[in-house]
């Protein structure tokens, strides 16, 4: 089984468990080579779809890149699959293991000592899928560009909507990333800032092809 990483310090992981972040965007492994080059799409066959008419392709929501004389880039697959199940990841101290249990799980049982000891106990890069007791399902998968985000989708991605302003000033509609309390006027204004803190700034401006999930908690 995949995992999946939310960022802690924006209160990401939180969101999700509390079901207030339904999507997450990735960006894309490698963008257009350039503006020549025409984006191109897998062609599905019968045998690409279940009995129940759902399209069950590894190449769901997959593209790649063509140019005028017939050189392909390859497909740019998404990680995470439609209906596929991903463990979120956490690190051991917040998904409640006791911090004096053994540091090992049934399945891999080259671990020795204490949990807390553990390099999984404060990081969550250590920690098995397997050991993770939270998951989220793929319930959707598109391509776009970062910027092509709508205002509804901004607030799937967990951008918080409140106010700003006093009694006085008159109270004012206000969108916000999680655990700051800079307003922006718009859930787009909060998610460009949002996805600069957690992908490196400058990556709103840059504008790359995103694979954009939509999930529901399943635990």
């Amino acid at each position: 089984m995949k995992k999946i990483m939310f960022n802690d310090k924006l209160g990401l992981t939180q969101a999700v468990l509390e079901g207030r972040k339904t999507m997450t965007r990735r960006i894309c492994k490698y963008d257009r080579p350039d503006e020549s080059w025409d984006i191109v799409f897998p062609v599905f066959g019968s045998k690409d779809y279940d009995n129940e008419g759902n399209l069950v392709s590894p190449l769901f929501g997959a593209f790649g890149w063509k140019n005028k004389d017939g050189d392909f880039t390859g497909w740019n697959n998404p990680l995470y699959k439609f209906g596929e199940v991903v463990a979120i990841a956490q690190s051991y101290r917040d998904s409640g293991y006791s911090p004096d249990s053994l540091d090992r799980h049934p399945k891999d049982l080259s671990v020795r000592g204490l949990m807390k000891n553990s390099a999984g106990w404060n990081n969550k890069m250590f920690v098995k899928s397997y050991a993770c007791k939270h998951h989220i399902k793929i319930t959707n998968i598109k391509m776009e560009r970062l910027q092509d985000i709508s205002e509804e989708d901004c607030l799937k991605e967990g951008i918080i909507k409140g106010k700003c302003g006093s009694e006085s000033t008159h109270f004012m509609d206000a969108y916000y990333v999680p655990k700051e309390k800079q307003p922006y006027c718009t859930p787009r204004d909060a998610f460009a800032a949002l996805i600069d803190k957690v992908s490196s700034k400058g990556t709103w401006e840059s504008n790359p092809f995103v694979f954009a999930y939509e999930f529901v908690l399943v635990d």
